[in-house]
């Protein structure tokens, strides 16, 4: 007999909100409206690989907290730019203005992401739990149809605490008037999303499309939003 669980909490980018593709939408549109071919940058495919590539140093960086949220906007498309010999600070404080602008307009959704919560809704409370910024996190899920499945969106720049930090859980547990026991965490990020629910006392779904290797164990995997159902 499969657990019954009273309430899910999800990771909204990667995980419901595909952030690779709604990343590089924005990109491109920028890329073109600010002319950096003009400028010495190639072409999109090598911005976008070189910044995919310094995007994920700086924003360990902020995650580990040796950085502020104003120095990562700004520092992962300067780093970028100089990568090409573009030593222009303005255009990167720019770009990372429209980027910000941008990004959350953006609407795709992992595939079934809509039928699998439609499915789920009112058998389950929902709840997000994110580390992302707290200006995109409710247009990401306004615009992109998320917001009505979900009663809490917790937000990490809003309560002090990211994901791992176990204080983001139980905040989230008692704010959801929660138990752990009786709660489950599905998302992306291993060391986020499935250590940080484990260590808060909750089963955890690993959403693995790329088919990651992993050495962690976790409650379940799925590679696929479909296969929540034969979860849940």
């Amino acid at each position: 007999m499969i657990k019954k669980y009273k309430h899910l909490f999800f990771d909204l980018d990667h995980t419901l909100w595909d952030f690779e593709t709604n990343s590089k939408c924005a990109l491109s549109l920028i890329f073109n409206a600010e002319e950096l071919a003009e400028r010495g940058v190639p072409d999109f495919a090598h911005f976008y690989e070189c910044y995919y590539e310094v995007n994920g140093y700086w924003w360990r960086q902020y995650h580990h907290k040796k950085i502020s949220k104003e120095e990562l906007r700004t520092k992962r498309f300067y780093e970028t730019l100089l990568r090409f010999q573009v030593d222009d600070a303005a255009l990167a404080e720019r770009i990372g203005e429209k980027y910000l602008e941008l990004s959350p307009l953006q609407t795709a959704l992992f595939p079934d992401t809509l039928e699998v919560l439609e499915y789920l809704d009112g058998k389950y409370e929902m709840h997000i739990i994110t580390n992302g910024f707290k200006e995109v996190a409710p247009i990401k899920m306004e615009l992109s149809g998320l917001q009505p499945y979900f009663k809490n969106v917790f937000i990490s720049e809003e309560i002090g605490h990211q994901k791992p930090e176990r204080a983001i859980f139980d905040f989230a547990l008692q704010k959801a008037s929660a138990i752990a026991e009786e709660s489950i965490m599905i998302g992306d990020n291993m060391e986020a999303d499935i250590l940080g629910a484990k260590n808060a006392g909750m089963d955890q779904i690993y959403f693995n499309p790329n088919q990651k290797r992993r050495k962690d164990r976790v409650t379940y995997e799925i590679f696929s939003m479909l296969e929540l159902k034969t979860i849940l």
